[in-house]
């Protein structure tokens, strides 16, 4: 078991009664899980996501925490969030990290691998 390692994993739904497929306004819910798998407590400092839709235009976020909390994760807890993005093709992309900050004062980055935004019957 290693001392920092935080598990990231995504589920994704469409909101089709939020989006616009007439305006190109596609809207996509992505629910999180993050464990701590590690034997050390951490507490998520940050959050940096790249979003990049069908057309290759690419969005990066940053910021502090995660709907405004800042989860503190002792070993074998988990937190839960849901949050959404726009986008104005059918299909696209996400990936990114979490920056964590250990009891020990060491910081950590948890990364998201990437996961897929589509509408249903889209993706061949």
């Amino acid at each position: 078991m290693q001392k920092y390692d935080v598990v990231v994993s995504v589920r994704t739904e469409y909101l089709a009664k939020q989006s616009a497929p007439n305006e190109s306004r596609y809207v996509f819910a992505y629910h999180i899980s993050i464990t701590n798998c590690g034997t050390e407590a951490a507490k998520l400092q940050t959050r940096h996501w790249v979003i990049t839709d069908g057309n290759e235009h690419i969005q990066e976020v940053r910021g502090n925490g995660v709907i405004g909390e800042y989860p503190y994760l002792t070993p074998g807890e988990s937190f839960h969030y849901t949050s959404g993005t726009v986008m104005e093709t059918v299909v696209g992309s996400m990936q990114g990290s979490y920056r964590f900050i250990a009891d020990d004062g060491i910081e950590f980055d948890a990364p998201v691998r990437p996961f897929t935004l589509s509408v249903p019957n889209q993706v061949h």
